[in-house]
């Protein structure tokens, strides 16, 4: 049957290659045969079949991948918005689970876990403190079906605390905020694009337009995609029925078009799309069709340059080939795939590469913007010609280019003035985000009866001395010698990041994202945007 199988796959291309194909199958199938009967040693067939997987896989595409059982199912779990589980996000520092968020309505909260809660003994054996343990063996010993049972054993403060815990359906969120900036204007963090993304987007388009949104900001910074039905669901909240928003298409993949509906709450009124150099995928297909239909600016830095389509073929163990079958293509025909090599290791550090040739700092070095764009070839710094075939134009004629990402129509550079070496050994560390887990759990009592809501918390709290302090001795105990010019210079990064992760484990991510906008520079471009006339953009106002 599986060579029946491999046959019907043959007759799907030209004799010629199908010729080569089969020649090489048999070249393969020998192979293995030698090994069988000849080789001196036993032979582990798995181990080699998944080499030969990854290493066939590295000669096509930067995006093509083999996923492991345990992955295939983790990634599966995080596209379909849900898994079974007791409900909470952790960090793994000193050799030790923390829990960092407890999901809201799950079975964590229900009996009473908290953020900075460590984890000691799981099911009676004591994980605390191996070295050894990975994310995944946590994540193998914590989930389970529904009406399961797991039994932990934690530290808060000095106190030691068993709980037993029924494992539950936990929905994994693709909206990480949605709240009013202030009385017009309303914000929406997508992290992914998921099956649950359409209602998730619904239901906070709604809340907000009943809350007086007249202009919004969709933040799809760091989003590296997801589903393509997805995207195509978003860009139905923005534009007119009919509307292309994408195609895909490939050697062995006919056109597919996909088009907008009736539907959507959010087809008048100004529209601002975030993105940055981690900006992929599904993010690009919404930026591309509401850049290319005029709908909204686009502001930011050039995105990543993801326009592949990857398939996942599931195998016989439930491991997965996500096999690139297709390019997508935004209505106007281009596709903003970057250019890549065979290298991998120089495609994945594109970002440093455009972080080190200023393309992210200085608006004059966005070579895209001009038809041409530097990358990184052989080890080298190369410009690249963009072809005139990836030459494009929106509906009002402004001119837009593919083969390198979604150009933002606003440029806004990263904001480097109050970064130091100092300030990211706290984050490297851990030492800043496990401070405030830290800091929630001794005071959370206290906290909560001063600061009643989320909204209270971020307009009056301040970080003090004492607090500030606290944190900074904390490093010196992680061997962070203490850098007083270093630490002036970063000071107002240290006090909104520690107010904005003190927030996230006292209320939730929102309010996290609330306090962060203070000093995100997107967001502070992107408000003082939606005073302006967007028609000197030759995009819509209204």
């Amino acid at each position: 049957m599986k060579k029946l199988m491999f046959f019907l796959i043959l007759l799907s291309v030209d004799a010629s290659a199908q010729d080569k194909a089969e020649k090489s199958f048999e070249k393969f199938k020998q192979y293995y045969s030698l090994l069988y009967s000849f080789y001196v040693d036993s032979v582990d067939f798995h181990k080699i079949v998944e080499t030969s997987i990854l290493k066939s896989l590295e000669t096509l595409d930067p995006h093509s991948a083999y996923l492991p059982p345990k992955e295939a199912s983790s990634e599966n779990d995080r596209l379909q918005g849900s898994f079974e589980g007791i409900g909470i996000s952790y960090n793994i520092i000193r050799d030790t689970l923390n829990i960092g968020e407890v999901i809201a309505g799950g079975p964590s909260e229900k009996i009473g876990l908290m953020p900075g809660d460590k984890m000691l003994m799981i099911n009676d054996t004591l994980w605390a403190g191996k070295s050894s343990m990975k994310a995944e063996d946590y994540v193998s010993r914590l989930r389970g079906k529904k009406g399961t049972k797991v039994k932990v054993t934690l530290l808060r403060n000095k106190d030691v605390i068993n709980f037993t815990i029924t494992r539950d359906i936990i929905p994994l969120h693709s909206v990480d905020a949605s709240f009013m900036i202030d009385n017009s204007i309303g914000y929406i963090k997508l992290n992914k694009f998921a099956h649950t993304t359409p209602y998730e987007i619904d239901t906070a388009m709604k809340k907000l337009k009943a809350q007086g949104m007249k202009s919004l900001i969709l933040d799809l910074q760091n989003n590296g995609g997801g589903l393509l039905n997805a995207s195509v669901a978003l860009c139905n909240e923005f534009l007119e029925a009919d509307r292309l928003v994408v195609y895909t298409e490939g050697e062995k993949s006919p056109k597919t078009e996909y088009k907008t509906d009736n539907g959507g709450n959010f087809k008048e009124g100004k529209l601002i799309v975030l993105v940055n150099e981690s900006s992929a995928s599904a993010s690009e297909i919404v930026s591309g069709a509401i850049q290319e239909w005029d709908r909204g600016l686009i502001v930011g830095r050039r995105t990543f340059g993801k326009g592949l389509v990857q398939r996942p073929f599931t195998l016989n163990d439930n491991s997965q080939i996500r096999l690139t079958t297709a390019k997508y293509f935004t209505p106007s025909g281009r596709c903003i795939q970057k250019p890549f090599s065979s290298d991998r290791k120089e495609y994945r550090s594109d970002i440093y590469s455009r972080m080190n040739s200023g393309e992210l700092t200085n608006e004059d070095m966005a070579h895209l913007q001009e038809g041409k764009m530097k990358i990184k070839k052989d080890g080298k710094d190369t410009i690249v010609i963009i072809p005139a075939s990836e030459i494009k134009y929106t509906s009002t004629g402004r001119k837009v280019f593919g083969s390198g990402g979604v150009t933002p129509d606003v440029f806004v550079p990263i904001d480097t003035t109050m970064n130091t070496e100092y300030y990211f050994k706290f984050l490297r560390k851990g030492v800043l985000f496990n401070y405030a887990q830290d800091y929630v759990t001794a005071n959370k009592v206290k906290l909560l009866s001063t600061y009643p809501n989320e909204d209270y918390f971020v307009k009056t709290f301040r970080v003090d001395k004492e607090t500030m302090n606290g944190l900074l001795e904390k490093g010196v105990k992680e061997d962070i010698l203490r850098e007083d010019s270093s630490f002036q210079k970063s000071e107002k990064l240290f006090q909104v990041v520690l107010k904005a992760n003190i927030a996230r484990y006292l209320y939730n991510s929102q309010a996290f994202y609330k306090v962060l906008q203070e000093i995100d520079p997107m967001i502070i471009r992107a408000v003082a945007l939606t005073k302006e006339n967007f028609s000197k953009y030759k995009v819509r106002n209204e």
